[in-house]
Formats: C-alpha cells, sequence, structure tokens
C-alpha cells in the first residue's frame, strides 16, 4: 500500500494530502513525531498561561510594594479601564500602563560610560513592538478583574512588564552575536557597529540591571519565575545550535527550542512560529533583517522540517546544517515547492486557539478580548 502523506489542518486532524513531485517518500514515519511533539507542545503552551498568570497575580492585594526603582512620575498612579469600555487595538489599551516605558528602563541604566551607555539604550529608542510588556500589563489587568474585580495595575505588576522587555532585550544584543547578525529592526546591530567583545558586555549589564530591579520587586515567586525564563533562553539557544538525525524526534526538538527561546511569555509560541514562516514569505525591507535568515544559520524551522517529509534529500542538507555550496537556495525552493509553509501557519493557529481557549476562563474584560486579539494579530501579521 502506498504511503500517505499528512497535513495538518485547521480542524486539527491529520488527513492525507495529495503527494508532493519530489522523489522518495518518508511513509508515515513521521506521524508519530509530530503527534508527540504537537502534545508537547500543547503541555507547553498551558505552561505560558500559567507563568504569566502566577506573574501577573503574584501580589493579588498589595499595593504597598516599593515601586519600580526611577519610576517616571506621570506613570506611578495605575490607570483604570471604565467598565463596559471597548478597544479593537490591543496595542492602544496596553500602552495605557506603559507611558513612560522606555524612559523608565533607561533611567535602569544607570551608566556613566558614555560609550556603553549609548551601546545598552541601542535598541530602547521606542521603535520596538514592546509585545512582552503588552501582554503582560493586559494579563496583569485580566486576572485583576477575574481574582478580586480589582481594574487596577499594581506597580510590581507594571515593573515585570518592563524587566520582560529588558531580559528579551539582551537576549537580542547576545543572538546578534552568536549569528552575527547585521540587521535589527532596520538598522544596523550593536555587534556590527561595536564589534562582539563590547555587544556581550552590553548585553550582560542589561542583564543585570534587569536583575537587580528583579530582586527590587521582593517577591521570591517572582524572582524564581522569570529566573526561569533567563534560564530557559540560554538552554534554548543551546538547543538551536544542535540538530536531532532521527527525523521524528527534529519536531520535538524545534518545539522544545522555540518554547525556552522564546522567553516563555504567552502565545510567544505561536508568534516564534510565524516569524519561521516570514522568513519564507515576506521581504528583508518589510521584515528590518535579512529573510533566510535562518537557512543561513543552519536552522531548521517548522517550513523545513514539514517539507522535510516531502522531500527526503533535505535530511542530509539539515544535517550539515545548509554549509555546502546551494544548499540555502535549493532548500528554499524545496520549502516552496512544498506545503511546509501552510502546514506551520495551521500548526500556528492551533496554538493559537489553545491560547484563546485558556485566555477565555478568565473574567469577561476588554483585556481579556485585548489578549484574544492578540493571538490573531500575531497571526496575521506580515513582518
Amino acid at each position: 500500500m502506498a504511503s500517505c502523506w499528512w497535513r495538518w489542518r485547521r480542524g486539527c486532524s491529520w488527513r492525507p494530502a495529495a503527494r508532493s513531485p519530489g522523489p522518495g517518500s518518508p511513509g508515515r514515519a513521521g506521524l508519530s513525531g509530530l503527534r508527540a511533539a504537537a502534545a508537547a507542545a500543547a503541555r507547553a503552551q498551558m505552561s505560558y498561561f500559567n507563568l504569566v498568570k502566577s506573574l501577573t497575580s503574584a501580589f493579588p492585594n498589595m499595593y504597598s510594594i516599593s515601586r519600580f526603582h526611577h519610576m517616571t512620575p506621570a506613570v506611578c498612579c495605575c490607570s483604570k479601564t471604565r467598565s463596559g469600555e471597548e478597544y479593537t487595538d490591543p496595542f492602544n489599551l496596553g500602552w495605557r500602563d506603559l507611558k513612560g516605558l522606555y524612559e523608565d528602563i533607561r533611567k535602569e541604566l544607570f551608566i556613566s560610560t558614555t560609550e556603553l551607555k549609548e551601546m545598552c539604550e541601542y535598541y530602547f529608542d521606542g521603535k520596538g513592538k514592546a509585545f512582552r510588556p503588552i501582554i503582560v500589563v493586559l494579563m496583569a489587568r485580566a486576572c485583576n478583574i477575574h481574582h478580586n474585580n480589582s481594574r487596577n495595575v499594581q506597580a510590581s505588576q507594571r515593573a515585570i512588564a518592563l524587566i520582560a522587555e529588558m531580559i528579551h532585550t539582551a537576549s537580542l544584543v547576545h543572538d546578534d552575536v552568536i549569528d552575527d547578525a547585521s540587521s535589527r529592526r532596520g538598522k544596523h546591530t550593536v555587534n556590527k557597529i561595536w564589534g562582539e567583545k563590547k555587544a556581550v558586555l552590553a548585553g550582560d549589564l542589561i542583564l543585570s540591571a534587569a536583575s537587580i530591579a528583579l530582586a527590587r520587586i521582593g517577591n521570591t515567586t517572582v524572582v524564581s519565575i522569570l529566573t526561569q525564563v533567563i534560564e530557559d533562553l540560554v538552554r534554548g539557544e543551546f538547543l538551536q545550535l544542535g540538530s536531532k538525525e532521527n527525523e521524528n524526534e527534529r519536531f520535538a526538538h524545534y518545539l522544545e527550542k522555540t518554547f525556552k527561546k522564546t522567553a516563555s511569555l504567552i502565545a510567544n509560541s505561536c508568534k516564534a512560529l510565524i516569524d519561521d514562516v516570514l522568513d519564507f514569505t515576506s521581504c528583508s525591507d518589510r521584515m528590518g533583517k535579512p529573510t533566510s535568515a535562518d537557512l543561513k544559520l543552519g536552522l531548521a524551522t517548522g517550513p523545513v522540517l514539514f517539507a522535510c517529509q516531502q522531500f527526503p534529500e533535505m535530511n542530509a542538507m539539515i544535517m550539515r546544517r545548509f554549509s555546502s555550496p546551494g544548499d540555502v537556495d535549493r532548500a528554499r525552493q524545496y520549502v516552496l515547492q512544498s506545503d511546509g509553509v501552510q502546514q506551520t501557519t495551521y500548526l500556528a493557529q492551533r496554538y493559537c486557539r489553545e491560547a484563546v481557549r485558556e485566555i477565555s476562563k478568565l473574567r469577561p474584560s476588554p483585556e481579556r478580548e485585548a489578549l484574544i486579539q492578540l493571538s490573531e494579530i500575531v497571526l496575521a501579521r506580515d513582518k
């Protein structure tokens, strides 16, 4: 009996798809691996929700916690959402609690050396999406409403949003050194301007400033959780440097790397999967960084792993990390000829639905609806 090709569909079921014109057949060997990986990732998705929920509800009834150091006066008093008020843009709703975000972060980076200060503040220019802080403050409001019907965002909760952005930015500086990246957010990277050694030190300093701010919160549960996030970032980077020879283990490896490397925040697994799709479908000008970058770094992302089932000759390229002449171009063509992009998108949509299902357990509020909208936004984005 001819072996079947399997495709992830919107209905979260496995269906046979038309055979690709590519040579060879992987049969059903990859099916059990993909199912196991999907189950593992589904469990990981639950941990995203529980992580942020525990972070943002760590202080349910305490309003006397020391405020974030050097807090901008305008945001010391917590704003409120009027009952029944509706917002169509979750970013606008989230930014109500994040005014002065980058100014407050720059104040935390109290550095006397001019060059080091410039390096550390380089990405805190207000041009980033601030996706993680937005998620944290929206979840903080949603959890506060759910637990004690309070519409206040506490200073300690806002501090977590700032710390999350600092940890994320420190990881970007280090990632660019590891990847020898030359552009990010439409401009040159820190390592290209100041060199790799100084870039590593700048990332370390941002991380140390975040750690000091974290310790200042004074809650051991929050410290433990965010320390785990930092550990996950490092372990995720190590996972990215490796690859699995066994086809059935590759997807589990890829999804575990995605979980750890995206800072363990809700919906970031979905966002990271969409990033992998955009690496094949978006242009460099829109992305603000070169496309096909993952292939050039030797990384086998979701679209590649799905395409490999239709084009088995990609296995050898994956194991040599696309290092032979012509590997990157050939792999890109295989991905575009396959349904790897579509299947990765379907997989991201499944995680999106699971995240929405968990968020929907919270009491109805504008913030809960904004979080649901965010999950749809990250799926539809093109940069």
